[in-house]
């Protein structure tokens, strides 16, 4: 019979095996999709989630075979933004399927395993790397010309997971707000993409300016340049500044993007032009 301590020892073999199996897997999974793009922030509240599905929503509407995968296990807005906030995971025998949001588009989201509506995910930070590491092991995207990862907030084991899980990343678009807290708070996640010889592809200022409808006049509410002066100020490519724009909410809350409802605003095009940018760093630089 074996005394605890050899127990001990054979879970602790056990689990590193099943680490490694997993690493395995990953980088198999991993290695049918082109490219792969995380959206980060230090600072919860930047407009990240919706920066990251009109990205995705941007690709697939080039044609490219696109998918997203919601990692803010917190705050999973992703599927409702997409409107298949309701949908349930389907099992094939290559591994859980991801849901299909829109031609070209699928989703990855803890949502779609909830067992109700609403329910908190309330666990520490082991489990939560567990849990991530299961997304990109277990999901079978297939063959996919670029991936979104939305991540939370802050530097904390979601991103982290991540950063060091999914290799090579083709980069990480950092999102901010003019304001000086948001800018620090995103210092503090470049540097930490930085120390993990991470691209940087690029920071988006979101929330920059609001124009009245009544008078048209612009109004700063939550100032100006903030991002353009952080990138200047850490050496990485400014990719421009999206205005706050009042239907951005209600075509979320209807479970649309909004470049796709709203082609013609001032935003879609300002966001189309920041689209492109990013498609010259990630898709032309390695043709």
């Amino acid at each position: 019979m074996k005394t605890d301590t050899e127990m001990d020892i054979d879970s602790e073999e056990d689990q590193k095996k099943l680490l490694m199996q997993q690493e395995i897997t990953i980088v198999k999974r991993m290695s049918h999709i082109s490219h792969k793009i995380a959206v980060m922030s230090g600072k919860g509240g930047v407009g990240k989630s919706t920066v990251s599905v009109n990205l995705a929503a941007a690709f697939a509407l080039e044609n490219y075979q696109t998918g997203i995968i919601d990692v803010d296990l917190h705050g999973p807005d992703v599927p409702h933004m997409l409107g298949v906030e309701n949908a349930i995971l389907k099992q094939s025998p290559q591994g859980i399927l991801p849901v299909k949001a829109m031609e070209n588009l699928e989703v990855l989201s803890i949502e779609f395993m909830l067992p109700v509506k609403g329910a908190p995910i309330i666990w520490r930070g082991p489990k939560k790397t567990g849990a991530i590491r299961q997304f990109l092991s277990d999901v079978t995207w297939g063959n996919l010309d670029v991936l979104v990862i939305d991540n939370p907030p802050g530097t904390g084991d979601e991103p982290l997971t991540v950063l060091q899980s999914i290799s090579p990343l083709d980069g990480v678009v950092m999102v901010t707000t003019p304001q000086a807290v948001a800018g620090e708070d995103v210092r503090k996640c470049v540097n930490m993409v930085k120390g993990l010889n991470i691209p940087i592809l690029g920071i988006i200022e979101n929330m920059s300016g609001f124009t009245c409808p009544h008078c048209h006049e612009e109004i700063n509410i939550l100032g100006k340049g903030g991002g353009k002066q952080l990138a200047e100020e850490l050496d990485v490519p400014y990719l421009g500044s999206l205005p706050i724009e009042t239907g951005v909410g209600k075509t979320q809350d209807q479970g649309k993007p909004f470049i796709l409802e709203n082609p013609d605003s001032e935003i879609s095009k300002k966001f189309i032009k920041i689209v492109s940018k990013i498609e010259n760093k990630v898709f032309n630089s390695k043709k």
